[in-house]
């Protein structure tokens, strides 16, 4: 394999493992690894940026590296929502809902792929171009998704005082609602613009 001309791809799989060994180490009860799944954390969703970067710097992109970047996104995204259920932070209906709408998203992007289309190319109107593709709607959905993840694992630090722990809880709990509000919204144009697709199948 060349790994000049796949860096980007390789980025985008390589963050999966990054993410794996960020939550194994919310499983080990000390201050230590928790920073180390904080620092982990960031590299993980740092490395979504660096594999865009490396796409168009060495003129990698392709249907295969924009299903790849959705598909590590979607694993790293669920891998935080279902551990930290898992750890009693959050409830269970953030994963729930996280995975059904990847589900039902991008099974309906995976038509627009047979189509010619990339993941985002299939909206068509202003409305579903401006929550699914503009720079502020990835943005803030981004902001805020690690911001939640970050902060809750800052919030469960072990030995970490109360008076800290209390309020990161708090602001973390919010920040995964704004989160999951963000992912669900993002979801709608690809829905409602569905129609299409299937018609053309016909």
């Amino acid at each position: 394999m060349d790994i000049k001309k796949n860096s980007a791809n390789i980025v985008s799989i390589s963050r999966i493992f990054v993410a794996f060994v960020s939550v194994g180490l919310l499983f080990i009860s000390t201050t230590n690894a928790y920073i180390w799944a904080i620092l982990l954390a960031s590299i993980a969703f740092s490395m979504d940026a660096v594999d865009g970067y490396l796409a168009r710097k060495f003129g990698q992109s392709s249907q295969l590296g924009a299903v790849l970047d959705i598909m590590g996104d979607r694993i790293v995204e669920a891998i935080y929502w279902i551990t930290f259920a898992a750890l009693g932070w959050i409830s269970v209906i953030f994963p729930i809902i996280s995975i059904t709408r990847a589900f039902i998203t991008d099974n309906i992007r995976s038509i627009a792929l047979t189509k010619g289309m990339t993941p985002f190319g299939m909206q068509t109107t202003t409305w579903g171009k401006f929550i699914c593709a503009s720079k502020f709607m990835k943005t803030t959905y981004a902001v805020a998704k690690v911001a939640a993840f970050i902060i809750l694992i800052f919030a469960y630090i072990p030995g970490l005082d109360e008076n800290i722990a209390n309020p990161a809880q708090t602001t973390g709990i919010i920040l995964a609602w704004i989160a999951i509000i963000f992912c669900v919204v993002r979801g709608i144009p690809v829905i409602a613009e569905c129609g299409k697709l299937f018609n053309e199948t016909k």
